[in-house]
């Protein structure tokens, strides 16, 4: 059971540890300090790195039954603190306590949907000379960085899918959310043997340290894709192995056939959900003319209904922008969209006060060239395109740098889907946006990432393929 009264300790070699120095956490919906964690550095990282590489063989060996047991512990610990746990997610993430619940509950899923994938042996030959056979070999110690729209999922999956695969890990959560990870570190000492899981909160300094490590064979990061790449070019100083999962543009193509209010609504929600914070969420929209006017109206409906406020609040839909430093960014695209040439049909009055709230917006028309096309804007701002011709909407849809995800939406399914093969997105969707399982991989094109997390193959980035040729005779 997890203490929520007891002070925040990292967690190093199955033990409770303090540090010398100390994070202030924020609450974003008042923009005060409510909490302190302690923030590891070098020392701590060390120790950490030695406790896991001490328990990497035993682990290992352990096979992938037993590991898939104590991940099933894991999730049956987390599924018995739900509500405290995404009441403190609210707390220093934002988001809608719904939302919360939510993520806390998909991220025990998700962890043992993973376990129930078989990696096996592969006989690649087997004839009168040879016999030949694919093993897959745990890589050792994964370093795991984990962002603050989604802590504790973005934790769970990545900290579980290279525990199954036989690896010990050191995780670091974001400074700006480091409290709910620091929580589940205490469930994790009470399960796991010690050593195989490390658990260091700290600053942006700590995530480099990290990625330079020579004790560290993986690193699993997820976050922006400037970062992503600081991450990969330390990284190749000890060639070590990278999962990135960056950021998105995600562009949804609206197809003239649609019930455009209906469409809306689940529009909205993709785009917006976590205030906009997804990396998958719907970035921009493309319509088709005949369908645009009634689909901007609708959307701005449901910007202005749609109520914003603390997440702990009922009735919330939108919480506050997570941090002071994207807030501000947000306001910055909404300030360039009032000097045109897009419409503002919502939000274009944003809330004062306390907190980093930021009314939905959405923008008709902004061009081509806007800022809020073709930057992530990782808040609830939405610009809106008009299209009369699907390949001119899917050239415009492509043109970008990015390419993790996008959406096609139409009355016929088939159409949507030949089109939606066209994206050069690592995921795309027909008539639905953000859906994701445990058996499916996901990760991005282009500059959206490298590698996938979840199914076999995101498994298997965790592990090194070994071969064994045998000579018969």
């Amino acid at each position: 059971m997890i203490d929520f009264n007891a002070p925040y300790t990292l967690c190093i070699n199955g033990q409770a540890q303090p540090a010398p120095n100390q994070l202030d956490v924020i609450n974003p919906a008042t923009g005060q300090v409510f909490a302190h964690c302690p923030a590891a550095g070098s020392a701590e990282l060390d120790a950490a790195v030695s406790a896991a590489r001490a328990a990497a063989t035993s682990w290992r060996d352990l096979g992938f039954d037993v590991r898939a047991g104590y991940i099933a512990r894991l999730a049956e610990a987390i599924s018995a603190q739900v509500e405290p746990l995404a009441r403190l997610l609210v707390q220093e993430q934002g988001k809608p306590l719904g939302q919360a619940r939510d993520e806390v509950g998909r991220a025990g899923a998700l962890s043992m949907g993973m376990t129930r994938i078989k990696i096996e042996t592969e006989v690649l030959v087997d004839d009168a000379e040879r016999h030949i056979e694919l093993h897959w070999a745990p890589l050792g110690v994964v370093g795991v960085i984990t962002p603050w729209n989604a802590p504790i999922n973005l934790a769970v999956g990545p900290m579980t899918a290279a525990l199954y695969t036989g690896n010990c890990i050191v995780l670091k959560p974001s400074p700006f959310t480091p409290l709910c990870t620091l929580r589940i570190g205490e469930l994790m000492r009470d399960i796991f043997p010690a050593g195989v899981v490390n658990i260091l909160a700290g600053g942006d300094e700590l995530g480099a340290l990290m990625t330079a490590h020579p004790g560290i064979d993986k690193i699993s990061f997820t976050g922006s894709v400037a970062t992503g790449k600081k991450v990969m070019a330390s990284a190749a100083g000890t060639l070590k192995r990278v999962t990135l999962e960056l950021g998105g543009n995600d562009a949804a193509i609206v197809l003239d056939d649609v019930d455009p209010v209906a469409v809306a609504k689940k529009l909205f929600f993709a785009a917006t959900v976590n205030s906009g914070q997804v990396c998958m969420a719907i970035k921009r929209i493309y319509a088709h003319e005949t369908v645009y006017d009634a689909l901007c109206n609708a959307l701005a409906a449901e910007a202005r209904n749609a109520r914003i406020g603390n997440g702990l609040a009922d009735g919330t839909v939108l919480g506050p922008i997570q941090n002071c430093r994207q807030y501000e960014r947000v306001k910055g695209f909404i300030d360039d969209l009032r000097k045109g040439p897009g419409t503002m049909l919502a939000g274009a009055e944003q809330p004062t006060g306390e907190g980093y709230f930021i009314n939905p917006v959405v923008v008709a028309e902004p061009g081509d060239s806007s800022r809020i096309v073709t930057e992530e804007q990782f808040g609830p701002v939405i610009p809106v395109m008009k299209f009369s011709d699907i390949d001119d909407a899917v050239r415009r849809a492509n043109y970008t740098r990015y390419g993790l995800a996008g959406s096609v939406w139409s009355a016929d399914t088939a159409r949507a889907a030949a089109i939606a093969a066209r994206l050069e997105v690592g995921t795309a969707w027909v008539n639905q946006h953000r859906h994701t399982m445990a058996t499916v991989p996901f990760g991005g094109a282009k500059e959206s990432g490298m590698g996938r997390n979840y199914s076999l193959l995101g498994l298997r980035g965790n592990m090194e393929p070994r071969v064994v040729s045998i000579l018969k005779g």
